[in-house]
């Protein structure tokens, strides 16, 4: 892998998880032909490995096929979380009231770790209502 190829080691990407591509705003060019064009992705694997999948791939100069990146993504599914609530108390104060641990609700998670694509990690329920965003009413 090749820190002189990007503009940005492992930026933070928030919660954008790339399963595929390239993040082509952090690529200056390859470090060894000195030109900036698109990338190949070679070597792509998918591995299941305790109920998470596994994608991983290597970003490689169009030109010269010198290795800039290694990208990994992987995806599973939780079937486990807290459903809390924050109370606001007297004076501004809040306070987190934990209400139960919910089984069987499953949600996707997702994360990416790539030199050039950067770092990113997201979860997503993938119930109809999400319990984590629901409200009490008084």
């Amino acid at each position: 892998m090749c820190g002189d190829c990007v503009e940005k080691e492992y930026p933070n990407r928030g919660n954008t998880c790339l399963e595929n591509g390239s993040f082509l705003l952090n690529f200056t060019g390859c470090a060894v032909c000195s030109k900036r064009d698109f990338m190949l992705i070679t070597n792509k694997s998918l591995k299941e490995e305790d109920g998470e999948e596994i994608v991983t791939y290597d970003h490689l100069c169009k030109n010269c096929h010198h290795v800039i990146a290694r990208h990994e993504y992987t995806f599973s599914i939780m079937d486990e979380f807290q459903v809390a609530i924050q109370i606001a108390m007297p004076g501004g104060l809040k306070q987190w009231k934990y209400l139960r641990t919910v089984k069987d609700l499953e949600e996707d998670e997702y994360t990416m770790l790539c030199l050039l694509c950067g770092k990113a990690e997201d979860t997503i329920s993938i119930l109809p209502d999400d319990p984590r965003q629901m409200t009490l009413l008084f």
